[in-house]
């Protein structure tokens, strides 16, 4: 019997490997800014370029990864992932513009990081494992682990040895993709689906109940990224922290409880129900949501704004979990959409936030209470889940 261990191992290191390509980049803007003197406008450009790249993987794996082949395609992502790091470390000084070689080092590994976020998944759930949903919850829990390690181990390498030496470091990180390389290339994959043909896009878009998933994802990733955006912000308020310190400390807390709402429901999912422990969390946020837009105590702020991390931990493997179920011919259309769902409310979720708080003055309450809607609008979704559970003749289907 093929041992899918090895495969497990391989999908853990793959989401290690996204976390290192979202995390990294941004530890280092200020010394890029001061070494290459790239003006820090150009250097918001980053993460926009990053998340802008993998909606086009996204788009990408939805019509061609099911052709070309899960090996070949999770085996391209570890490649472009350890050469987008290993390229940070080199282009910016090999190139006439350090910031075009920057840009092109975070486009290569911003791919690879797109292409484990879609397949990654999809491996898993094709895996003969006992309990997937648990399974797929641990799974993605290593991500939250891999962005507290970024963050940790990076910043105690440059209390080491400076942070003029973070090209070493940069190497250094490429090294676990590179490894997985060899991993992803011999453990053992499945399809989901004979033949690896799933169901296409536009079968897919025909199904009211795969739209309600859709929002369910948006309003996922909205209400992530809304919250996670501003945990620097209630660390520097509510502990009278540096902005560095801060901004380490309140990303790290969010991260660590959310790693652990997913890791207890790898642990205990055989016990728990899903859509339950959904519906729970779903309304822990709510709750976060109030407890940061309504308090005028900081460290009441930074309380709710910690429990998020716990309370949308759940979402994401959750509603691909649900989705698989749902529709075991869904293929990688189904998983590349859903990450596109979910990047795509990572995205517009911190705008409107930060913009409804720029208009109030700065009045980040102001823009909580807005971003409650993310949380309200996932709760009903939620409903209509268990609605349409209760009632399977309903339109919902």
């Amino acid at each position: 019997m093929p041992d899918y261990k090895k495969t497990k191992i391989a999908c853990y290191l793959g989401f290690i490997t996204q976390a290192i390509a979202a995390n990294f980049a941004p530890l280092l803007f200020l010394t890029f800014h001061n070494t290459y003197q790239i003006s820090l406008g150009r250097i918001a450009l980053i993460p926009t370029c990053f998340f802008f790249t993998q909606l086009l993987v996204d788009l990408f794996c939805a019509k061609f990864v099911d052709r070309i082949g899960y090996r070949i395609c999770v085996v391209a992502s570890e490649i472009c992932a350890a050469t987008g790091l290993i390229g940070l470390a080199v282009l910016p000084d090999l190139l006439p513009s350090p910031f075009g070689g920057i840009l092109i080092s975070v486009i290569l590994y911003a791919i690879g990081s797109g292409l484990i976020e879609v397949l990654c998944s999809p491996i898993i759930e094709a895996c003969p494992f006992e309990n997937k949903e648990a399974t797929m919850s641990l799974l993605h829990s290593f991500y939250c682990w891999g962005s507290v390690g970024t963050i940790l181990i990076s910043t105690l390498f440059f209390l080491l040895f400076g942070t003029e030496h973070w090209k070493w470091l940069a190497v250094l990180w490429a090294l676990i993709p590179a490894v997985n390389i060899y991993n992803f290339a011999t453990c053992p994959i499945e399809y989901l689906v004979e033949d690896g043909n799933g169901m296409r896009i536009g079968k897919l878009f025909q199904k009211p109940l795969f739209w309600l998933f859709v929002c369910l994802m948006v309003c996922s990733g909205a209400s992530e990224l809304a919250m996670a955006q501003w945990a620097s912000t209630y660390a520097e308020a509510a502990l009278g922290l540096s902005k560095a310190v801060g901004d380490l400390t309140g990303p790290c807390l969010f991260a660590v409880m959310m790693g652990i709402s997913r890791i207890i429901f790898g642990k205990y999912g055989e016990k728990l129900d899903l859509m339950k422990f959904m519906t729970a969390s779903g309304l822990l946020c709510v709750i976060c949501y109030l407890l940061t837009s309504l308090s005028a105590n900081p460290l009441i702020g930074l309380s709710g704004c910690i429990l998020c991390g716990f309370s949308v931990g759940i979402m994401w493997p959750g509603t691909i979990s649900l989705s698989s179920k749902k529709f075991p011919a869904g293929g990688t259309a189904m998983f590349a959409l859903l990450a596109m769902a979910g990047d795509l409310g990572g995205s517009i979720g911190p705008g409107i936030v930060g913009s409804i708080t720029q208009n109030a003055g700065d009045n980040i309450r102001t823009g909580m209470r807005v971003g409650l809607v993310f949380p309200i609008v996932l709760l009903l979704m939620l409903f209509l889940l268990r609605l349409k559970k209760q009632c399977p003749k309903s339109y919902i289907c």
